[in-house]
């Protein structure tokens, strides 16, 4: 199951914009009022979720038509390949469903072309449920309201190789918790190891502009900022880690499977990862698995970088009262709690990360990452804007690969990158 899916919205934009001019609410029979009897039926639409969660979701939806009598929920869920454009169909013939689990890129276009429900209206009651950051990741910039209940979470630990730090004469104890600090450290490690082991992998993304303190975009939401004076800053900081070898050569081109080998040969002394990796680890580099440390996220704002999920309902739904009441079940404390234990995602409701299955070790790897990762995740932020699409990321990735290579100036990388960004944000 993909845990950051930020497909394509370009797809919906174009379907779903002509349909603004209709505005939101009842022009359909709907209704902004979530007071009434739950009652009617609705249809709930899942993201590639049914192969693995067949019986979680058939159960989640037996517990709510037994708590509401006079409801029926249809489950339908779509395959991730296409999704974007299956609801900018939906959405352009009529035929969206009551409940969607969309990501905060997928629901901004369709929020915009008024098209979902603004929870802060309709739903305020359940507001005090969920962590602040997590509610506040649907909403739109340009936009008054909330636009999906928040759902699961996901975030990474960072790992690092205690043996390389301990070479370079760095505390392995110590590993870098701040931007300044990855830099004096990387530097560092460089020079000791001739150039033969980078700290980094990978080229700096919008998330680490973001957490460096980069104002991504104005308020207003009409235009990308990357580009002052701290986002120079940082990029320049990256050419200086390039030049003298502390990130890796191959930076420019990596992937997560790239970086991911690079770490477990020794070349590289810091990657994010997961569980599933430290079992790699373990079997494959048992050095590297006895050297293993575990720490959060680089950060110089004290907030490290999530991935949310939510649940949106359709602003014109013939059963408001059913479609907001499911869409809150889903959402629940209870029930992201009994999602989390079927899989490795964390629950968006305040109060469940204290749990005792996200804080007592057990002495597996599972455990361990997923307490490291619960720890981070209660005062986490959404760094990545809404409406920052996948081609731009690539248009901010090709700038900054020009940027470190030498071809442009960081400020002028950053100035294109951005330029790019704003353009296809007009062309919405």
């Amino acid at each position: 199951m993909p845990m950051s899916r930020r497909a394509l919205a370009a797809a919906v934009v174009a379907l779903v914009l002509p349909l603004s001019a209709c505005g939101s609410g009842g022009d359909d029979g709907g209704t902004t009022d979530a007071s009434g009897k739950v009652e009617g039926d609705i249809t709930f639409q899942t993201w590639n979720l049914r192969a693995n969660f067949k019986s979680y979701f058939e159960d989640l939806i037996a517990g709510f038509e037994h708590k509401y009598p006079g409801t029926h929920v249809k489950w339908v869920d779509q395959p991730a390949e296409g999704y974007a454009d299956k609801l900018g169909a939906d959405a352009a013939g009529g035929t969206l469903p009551d409940v969607v689990n969309v990501s905060p890129d997928l629901v901004a276009p369709l929020a915009r072309a008024g098209l979902v429900l603004d929870l802060d209206k309709a739903a305020a009651k359940y507001r005090p449920e969920y962590l602040d950051a997590a509610w506040s990741s649907h909403r739109v910039p340009g936009m008054n309201g909330t636009y999906a209940f928040p759902w699961y979470l996901n975030t990474g630990p960072l790992f690092y190789n205690k043996a390389l730090f301990t070479k370079a004469g760095l505390d392995p104890d110590q590993p870098p918790r701040t931007y300044d600090e990855l830099f004096t450290d990387a530097l560092r490690m460089a020079e000791k190891s001739d150039g033969k082991v980078a700290t980094l992998a990978n080229v700096p993304t919008i998330e680490d502009f973001g957490r460096y303190g980069v104002p991504l975009m104005n308020e207003q939401g009409t235009g990308f900022a990357f580009n002052d004076p701290k986002g120079v800053e940082l990029l320049t900081k990256y050419k200086a880690l390039y030049d003298a070898k502390a990130l890796d050569p191959q930076a420019l081109t990596a992937t997560g499977e790239s970086s991911g080998k690079k770490f477990l040969t020794g070349a590289v002394a810091m990657n994010p990862g997961s569980a599933l990796d430290l079992g790699n680890f373990k079997k494959n580099a048992p050095g590297l698995y006895r050297n293993i440390g575990i720490t959060d996220q680089i950060t110089s704002t004290g907030h490290v970088n999530m991935y949310v999920m939510g649940v949106m309902v359709n602003s014109r739904t013939r059963h408001t009262p059913a479609a907001v009441a499911f869409a809150h079940f889903v959402t629940d404390a209870r029930n992201q709690m009994s999602f989390a234990k079927k899989v490795a995602i964390f629950p968006s409701t305040a109060g469940s990360l204290d749990d005792p299955y996200f804080t007592k070790e057990d002495g597996t790897d599972e455990t361990r990452v997923r307490i490291a990762a619960a720890k981070s995740l209660k005062n986490a932020v959404n760094y990545t804007p809404v409406l920052f699409s996948e081609q731009m990321k690539t248009a901010l990735r090709n700038e900054v690969a020009k940027a470190l290579q030498g071809k442009e100036s960081p400020q002028e990388a950053l100035d294109n990158a951005v330029k790019a960004a704003d353009r296809l944000l007009q062309q919405g």
